[in-house]
């Protein structure tokens, strides 16, 4: 399974992480410097959740936006039968 969001498309994306040493002007120094830029990834928040896709309990990953929209098909529950 990728990173990616079944339902809307989420995927990770990249970025800059970057170091800085110093005082802020505003705090009374001369000002924050830039001392690396490294990469690095942002990943989505996916879960791990059951979903009814084409008629079929399925095992899908979703992001928790689509998960608070109600995006999810949810997998309906058969009530056991009563032996009597």
């Amino acid at each position: 399974m990728s990173r990616r969001c079944e339902f809307c498309g989420k995927k990770s994306i990249t970025g800059s992480s970057i170091a800085r040493k110093g005082l802020a002007k505003k705090k009374g120094g001369v000002g924050k410097k830039t001392t690396g830029i490294t990469k690095r990834k942002f990943l989505p928040n996916l879960q791990p959740k059951k979903a009814v896709i084409e008629g079929k309990i399925k095992k899908v990953l979703i992001c928790a936006k689509c998960l608070k929209k109600g995006k999810l098909p949810a997998p309906s529950r058969k009530p056991a039968p009563l032996n009597d």
